[in-house]
């Protein structure tokens, strides 16, 4: 009888195990990222961003710069592309799906060399922390580049509730962000000391760094105030409602204007009926253009007897237009204006536009809008100063906050989000909104054209909402702070301390990296002539 031998290479099981870890990576790191986006709106479900980057910070554990690099850059694609679906409503059939994947991949690019840095720093002393600080200051040149910053999905917009919260007050987005984080990185790391693959790393500190952000913020909610300090307004917002139809909503401002005009005169007959009279009447982004002036939207407002703030496409005398938000008196008609500063890319202008020519023609249908310069970033109107930031900017830290510094005791969001269809987008901006509210201590009013409008307290709560694609209308009573918070105060101060910081330990650990290896060449080197 005889016996057949079957050969097998000796390198064949370890080749195996390799791509069954490889594969096991992939999915924790894919999987991951799509978890950081169910943590954001309109899911409430605020505590899976922690836990994101646990899985974040496993998959990328113990790899080299590159394989980490494409861990991390995977974990971004997992939570980018669900995130931005709303760009294909937005840019519609014309330009394909292409500009959302190029974005999303820029995007991750950030995350990848999160990854990859994150590696470096993790052997520091305390290294998950020295991790998380490299991911939340990635976060800032995310809004330089690409196309002028693009800073939507930061980590802090996941947190509109819950305990990371308050350390808005404390240190704006990127604290909040930089908790959340670190509270991941804790727990992965303990996860790791735990099964040993982490030997050095202390118990007591993995432990703390897993515990001490989610402590600081519960520790920090009894000092949100909420009061009134110079007294309240009673202020309305009118959802006229617009067509689902995109970018092509461009051509249809008559409609707008009309359907805003509509409900604001039922409105009205609303408040007539209960003898209320409301101090402050706003109007969301670009519901009307004008060159001069408008005779309905004048007669409009003396129908209410009380000053108003219209979102209005304007147009300069040099034919350009600003994406604008006017003062309107009952008496005097338009006056003081703030001009939006940060511009849509692709919506109010194009960039590079001879290279998106080559994509598809449609961009020649996209006229350039002109920028705003800053200038009435607090509105004077209602007896009071109202800080204005509209739609896109409540992604960027710097207009809530120069209106603020302006004066501004009330904020207000005026926004368009008919552009990007049913999707969750308008819900990922309110968070944003809510956010803004906690780190400077205000009220926040959120009207857009077709939802969500939204009375935002103080503490982040949502007082009174709307739906998505209907025409309507919120009236309450809003107190107006004067009160400074720490984050205001620090300003930019937080985020570039964070950035330096990364800076510092990602050198740092290159050094002790460097000093390691030599050491260790040296060290080989006197046993192999002794």
């Amino acid at each position: 009888m005889s016996e057949t031998v079957t050969n097998v290479a000796p390198e064949a099981a370890p080749r195996k195990r390799f791509s069954r870890a490889w594969l096991l990576r992939f999915l924790v790191a894919a999987a991951s990222g799509f978890t950081l986006y169910l943590s954001f709106a309109p899911r409430p479900l605020w505590w899976l961003a922690p836990l994101a980057f646990t899985g974040f910070a496993l998959a990328v554990h113990g790899r080299r710069f590159r394989g980490a690099f494409g861990y991390a850059f995977v974990f971004g694609m997992g939570f980018f592309l669900p995130l931005l679906t709303w760009l294909l409503d937005f840019l519609g059939p014309d330009f394909g799906p292409w500009p959302w994947l190029a974005l999303s991949m820029a995007l991750s690019v950030y995350l990848g060399f999160g990854g990859a840095f994150a590696t470096v720093v993790w052997r520091l002393p305390l290294g998950p922390m020295w991790a998380a600080l490299v991911i939340i200051a990635l976060e800032t040149p995310r809004t330089w580049f690409p196309f002028g910053g693009f800073p939507w999905g930061r980590v802090a917009f996941s947190q509109p509730e819950g305990a990371f919260l308050p350390l808005a007050s404390i240190g704006g987005a990127p604290l909040v962000g930089l908790a959340v984080v670190l509270t991941g990185f804790g727990l992965a790391a303990l996860c790791l000391r735990l099964k040993g693959a982490d030997p050095r790393r202390s118990l007591v500190a993995a432990s703390a760094l897993t515990l001490v952000p989610v402590v600081a913020g519960l520790a920090v909610w009894p000092t949100i105030g909420t009061d009134a300090q110079d007294g309240e307004l009673t202020v309305a917002t009118v959802q006229g409602n617009a067509p689902d139809i995109g970018l092509a909503l461009e051509g249809r401002r008559d409609e707008l204007r009309n359907n805003h005009l509509a409900e604001s005169g039922r409105l009205l007959e609303k408040l007539k009926a209960g003898n209320t009279k409301v101090d402050l009447l706003i109007w969301p982004e670009t519901a009307m253009a004008m060159r001069t002036g408008d005779a309905g939207v004048d007669q409009m407002v003396r129908d209410y007897g009380t000053q108003a703030i219209i979102g209005a496409l304007v147009r300069l005398p040099d034919g350009t237009a600003q994406n604008s938000a006017l003062v309107w008196d009952p008496v005097t008609g338009p006056g003081q204006r703030y001009a939006k500063q940060q511009l849509v890319p692709f919506g109010e202008y194009v960039p590079a536009r001879e290279v998106a020519k080559l994509v598809t023609p449609f961009v020649d249908s996209v006229a350039n809008m002109t920028p705003g310069d800053g200038a009435n970033a607090a509105l004077s109107v209602a007896g009071t100063k109202v800080g204005v930031f509209i739609c896109y900017e409540t992604a960027f830290d710097y207009p809530a906050r120069e209106s603020v510094a302006d004066g501004a005791e009330l904020l207000v969001v005026p926004t368009n989000n008919a552009w990007y269809g049913p999707g969750e987008m308008s819900y990922q901006q309110l968070a944003m909104s809510r956010l803004r509210a906690v780190e400077h201590g205000r009220a926040v009013i959120v009207s857009a054209t077709s939802g969500v409008s939204a009375i935002v307290a103080p503490d982040g709560s949502i007082t009174a909402s709307t739906s998505l694609f209907t025409a309507d209308s919120l009236v309450g009573r809003v107190p107006l702070r004067q009160q400074t918070t720490l984050s205001d105060l620090l300003g930019v101060t937080t985020e570039y301390g964070l950035l330096a910081l990364a800076i510092a330990g990602v050198t740092g650990g290159y050094v002790i990296r460097f000093r390691t290896r030599r050491a260790s060449a040296a060290k080989a080197t006197r046993e192999a002539a002794g």
